[in-house]
């Protein structure tokens, strides 16, 4: 009978993993095949896989999208937007993990609070509105503060990862005559690599494919236009039909950035998903 329950409960456990790899992988797979169609066929859905791969689909999407021009924002954006986010986090992380001082629970409990609450588009004509106060309406660097904020998960994260430091080594540096930054940066950063780097590719890939918040502070200038934003763009013809079939292989084209950052990281990734689920 023992036996029994422990067969069910692996073929549960397996049932539920196949069902979660199918969600994952069936859109990408759809991207992939239907980048090339033909728009009529993909529109049609009569077969998955392509009558003919129509391999100028992707020419016609890296010509359309300005593929290296819009690339390169998107890149510098999310670049700069990780770098700004590890280092935010980390220091956030430290001094939350390290210090008590007035508000701090009240300020941890919003915090909290707030990683349950999606305020999404509501709140971008505020931010908009106050970026015009200021005169940074049309600059990428305004751009990159906005899609910086909202990281409170990643705060608590490396929050988990710096409790697991021991305070001694804080103690010791604080005797040796450090400040309170340069502990963080000679002791603190270097023991918690580990989850900065699940913070910096989580950061790279929300920013990569942030579409709403980059439209919307790119509509004043469109030289800032992300690729996300210009692959979207792709389906809209002059013919006033969706070519959806340039619009995938736009797609397609648009995930090998954050594929490739994946591929030589991968390792370091899990390491550090790994590390935290032991550190809780």
């Amino acid at each position: 009978m023992q036996k029994i329950g422990i067969l069910l409960g692996r073929l549960i456990s397996w049932a539920i993993i196949l069902v979660l790899i199918v969600f994952t992988v069936y859109p990408v797979l759809y991207a992939l095949l239907g980048s090339l169609k033909t728009n009529a066929e993909l529109n049609l859905g009569s077969s998955v896989l392509p009558a003919v791969p129509q391999w100028e689909n992707y020419y016609t999407a890296f010509v359309k999208s300005n593929f290296l021009q819009y690339g390169k924002n998107s890149l510098i954006v999310s670049l700069a937007t990780m770098a700004l986010a590890v280092i935010t986090t980390s220091l956030s992380g430290y001094i939350l993990a390290r210090f008590d001082f007035v508000g701090k629970r009240l300020m941890m409990v919003s915090y909290g609070a707030m990683m349950f609450v999606s305020i999404g588009s509501v709140a971008l004509f505020p931010i908009m509105q106050l970026l015009d106060k200021v005169g940074m309406s049309k600059s990428m660097l305004s751009l990159v503060l906005v899609l910086t904020g909202g990281q409170i998960a990643n705060v608590f994260l490396v929050m988990g990862f710096v409790k697991g430091v021991p305070k001694e080594l804080d103690e010791a540096a604080r005797i040796d005559g450090c400040s309170i930054f340069r502990t963080w940066w000679q002791i603190i950063v270097p023991l918690v690599r580990p989850i900065l780097g699940v913070v910096a590719l989580f950061t790279f890939r929300n920013t990569w494919n942030d579409y709403i918040t980059t439209l919307v502070l790119t509509m004043s200038n469109k030289k800032l236009t992300t690729l996300t934003v210009a692959v979207v763009q792709l389906k809209y013809s002059v013919f006033a039909a969706a070519e959806w079939h340039i619009m995938l292989a736009g797609a397609s084209l648009a995930i090998i950035p954050v594929l490739t950052l994946y591929f030589f990281t991968n390792k370091q990734f899990i390491a550090g998903l790994t590390a935290g689920a032991v550190k809780g």
